[in-house]
């Protein structure tokens, strides 16, 4: 497989692969049926809170859901189900391509597979600067983490699976481009996921200082100054790439506004409040 720049077709690529889970049974359980009483336990909204509505993308927390599953959680159930998602995620543990669109046929989970698009993959491939790869997202967590999420809402969910490794900014908003010109033309057009937590191990008051400055540039739509921001503020948000790509390809598809849904850290569930990790929930619309 190329190291870098527009694959062959999904049709050229060898035998389409099944991703097996990497992290059931750790960051989320791996029976079947405790699985779903979980994601519906964490789904849950409370009367008064958000409709339902439509959105272009989301950024969600990817820890173990002990952690961050609340908030997950309540991001995707203030959203109304989606046939197909594009899910973006930082490259945690530095195998393969730096931008790597899975090219196998599922990712298997507890329960039940999702489905890849290949539609969506193979027009990924052919329209923007991506690599067919599977080592990247081999044991990669940060998307199969939201995957039940988005089967609970819908099982028949199919996706497309992109994993990032570092870019500059000009490579973020040449991608964001890039994607937005192919899902402009995708009907119905996928929803934009990004997967990310934010600050790591920090003082919660500090956690909560530096994520509200990154969390300020999601808001206002500002994808240059999120990764100015983090960059120059050295903020350990380990999914800054694939949230400043999907707000360049959001800004792209007419993004108009984005919305907090929730903040807090892993303190709420440990009480360290020494060492945290911070996590959020965006919706753009």
């Amino acid at each position: 497989m190329p190291p870098s720049g527009r694959g062959p077709k999904l049709g050229v690529v060898a035998a389409l692969e099944n991703r097996d889970p990497a992290v059931a049974g750790r960051f989320y359980p791996g029976d079947p049926e405790v699985l779903a009483r979980e994601i519906a336990a964490l789904s849950r909204i409370s009367a008064g809170d958000r409709a339902v509505r439509p959105a272009l993308g989301v950024m969600v927390p990817h820890a173990g859901y002990v952690y961050s599953g609340a908030i997950a959680g309540q991001t995707f159930a203030s959203l109304s189900p989606v046939s197909r998602a594009l899910c973006l995620a930082p490259n945690h543990t530095g195998r393969g391509a730096r931008r790597a669109l899975f090219p196998g046929a599922s990712f298997r989970l507890p329960g039940g597979d999702v489905l890849v698009d290949q539609e969506l993959t193979s027009a990924l491939l052919q329209g923007a600067s991506l690599s067919p790869d599977s080592a990247a997202h081999e044991l990669e967590h940060a998307i199969e983490v939201e995957l039940p999420f988005l089967r609970a809402q819908n099982s028949s969910v199919r996706i497309a699976a992109l994993c990032l490794s570092r870019l500059s900014l000009a490579e973020c908003e040449k991608l964001g481009a890039q994607l937005g010109r192919v899902l402009a033309e995708c009907k119905p057009r996928p929803l934009l996921v990004a997967s990310s937590d934010m600050s790591h191990f920090l003082s919660a008051s500090e956690a909560r200082r530096l994520d509200g400055l990154a969390i300020e540039r999601i808001l206002t739509l500002d994808p240059q100054g999120l990764y100015r921001t983090v960059v120059e503020h050295d903020i350990s948000m380990c999914g800054f790439v694939p949230t400043t790509v999907m707000l360049f390809t959001a800004l792209a598809l007419g993004a108009r506004r984005a919305e907090l849904v929730r903040y807090g850290n892993s303190a709420e569930r440990n009480g360290d409040e020494q060492r945290v990790v911070g996590y959020a929930g965006v919706i753009v619309e």
